[in-house]
């Protein structure tokens, strides 16, 4: 679900390379990961080029800050309306934005991330998505917690997938690695938490083995788990797109 976001790293690296709070060599060691990385359709581009070719474009294309969006179908918000993007964004599953161009992963295999730039030129740029602060969405990943643990005891998911009370119990000591330096304890807390709890909905939402949950079952479970979906979806965007004071 949640647990690997090429463009929240890219979002988020690019943004601190642009604003000078990390040097090019570490963004780009950041982001490439020791997979391969080909950028086609960049503007005043004609063929792929390398990541860090891109991540050198982007000061010239004018750009000073990129968002990770994770649009969801009937929630787009935060896309500019290029032509082709939001299939592209939604196909993925996110996206980076800035001013001048938006970038969308493709992960081809274990060794080779494709990404499509999509020309903003001369489009009127999409209002953010409205972003609560760490402090709000931290709140609010702890009351979906709650909430949702009903549902889990009542799917009595911890005697056939024996993962989730170790992730749930790790919670307050998980750790989000990868992100620049000076990113703020709350969004690194903030990331990781929303990262085990997109584990924990990967598990909740697998039909338990030998089709024990009926479908009538399936659908209650996965309509009291759509509060901790939305709730681990903005905590995973806010943090990424929180800035350092």
């Amino acid at each position: 679900m949640l647990h690997d976001l090429p463009a929240g790293r890219f979002a988020v690296w690019a943004t601190a390379w642009l604003s000078g709070r990390t040097s090019y060599d570490a963004a780009l060691d950041a982001l490439t990961d020791d997979r391969a990385h080909r950028v086609t359709g960049l503007p005043g581009t004609s063929d792929a080029v390398p990541l860090g070719w891109a991540l050198t474009a982007l000061r010239g294309l004018g750009e000073r800050r990129l968002r990770l969006v994770l649009p969801v179908p009937g929630d787009v918000r935060g896309l500019p309306r290029a032509p082709g993007l939001a299939a592209l964004a939604l196909g993925a599953g996110q996206a980076a934005v800035g001013d001048a161009v938006a970038l969308v992963p493709e992960e081809l295999g274990p060794e080779v991330t494709a990404w499509t730039a999509v020309d903003l030129t001369g489009l009127a740029p999409a209002p953010p998505p409205a972003e609560g602060s760490l402090r709000q969405v931290s709140g609010a990943l702890d009351l979906a917690v709650g909430d949702a643990a009903r549902t889990l005891v009542a799917l009595d998911l911890a005697r056939w997938n024996p993962e989730v009370p170790a992730l749930l119990a790790g919670l307050g000591t998980a750790s989000a690695p990868g992100l620049p330096p000076d990113t703020e304890p709350l969004a690194l807390s903030v990331l990781a938490r929303a990262q085990r709890l997109a584990r924990v909905l990967d598990l909740a939402l697998t039909d338990a083995p030998g089709g024990a949950v009926t479908h009538t079952q399936a659908a209650a479970r996965d309509e009291a788990l759509r509060p901790l979906a939305t709730a681990v979806r903005e905590a995973t965007v806010a943090a990424y797109n929180a800035v350092p004071r």
